[in-house]
């Protein structure tokens, strides 16, 4: 049993010091004997769990769609309808995203980000978890009128899976703070007034002035003011 017990403990630490070496170096430069080392075991060790580099990151892979899949179901609260289990589950996943290498880098390799090509599609998984819930919501009249399901689904998608990607070099993008501004500013020009309500928002105030988006743009320029680094300049953009 203790045999058994050390080859478990010895494979988890393998996948979080893979996840890690992903993350830092990305599948091509990540070497296993660093991941090994910084896992405290030999190579053969290494090569006794997993047959190659490729089998490690399809693993680290999966062990993130686990993580990810079990934090969008643990905030799912009976009786919630659609929108509340909907933006539960934006914050649940950004949080993993935010505080969990393994979560991270697996999700990133999922997506192809890279030449690494798993069998999962997190990235697709989320935003059809996304439309699911939106057709859930607009059979229960929780939408607004006018409002167009897949179109809705696509933005938001978009919207979230920029956040991790802005994650990646700031994780404030991933707070709850990120994703409660994002959803005041969107959530009143997609949900029903009833909707709102069960949400906790006000109808016809779609968020308060410290939150709407021109001063969140001047909040992310006065934190990077504040830390010394410069703002990104986009393509035609001109400095001043």
């Amino acid at each position: 049993m203790m045999k058994q017990e050390r080859a478990v403990r010895t494979r988890q630490l393998l996948i979080r010091s893979a996840a890690e070496a992903f993350e830092r170096h990305g599948f091509i430069r990540a070497r296993l004997a660093d991941i090994s080392s910084s896992a405290g075991v030999t190579t053969g060790a290494l090569h006794f769990h997993f047959a190659n580099k490729e089998a490690l990151a399809s693993t680290v892979e999966a062990t993130a769609a686990v993580i990810l899949r079990h934090a969008a179901h643990s905030v799912q609260r009976p009786g919630a309808n659609a929108l509340q289990r909907l933006t539960g589950a934006s914050h649940a996943l950004a949080d993993r995203l935010r505080h969990d290498v393994v979560a991270r880098a697996g999700f990133r390799l999922s997506c192809g980000d890279g030449p690494h090509r798993g069998a999962l599609d997190l990235r697709g998984e989320w935003f059809e978890c996304i439309r699911h819930l939106l057709t859930e919501a607009g059979d229960h009249n929780l939408l607004a009128e006018g409002v167009a399901r897949q179109d809705a689904a696509a933005s938001i998608a978009a919207a979230t899976t920029g956040f991790e990607v802005l994650g990646r070099t700031d994780p404030a993008w991933l707070s709850p703070a990120s994703l409660s501004r994002f959803w005041r500013l969107t959530l009143p020009r997609l949900a029903t007034a009833e909707a709102l309500a069960a949400l906790g928002l006000p109808a016809g105030d779609p968020a308060p002035p410290s939150t709407r988006c021109g001063d969140f743009g001047k909040q992310k320029l006065t934190e990077l003011s504040s830390s010394g680094r410069s703002p990104v300049t986009l393509p035609g953009s001109a400095r001043a």
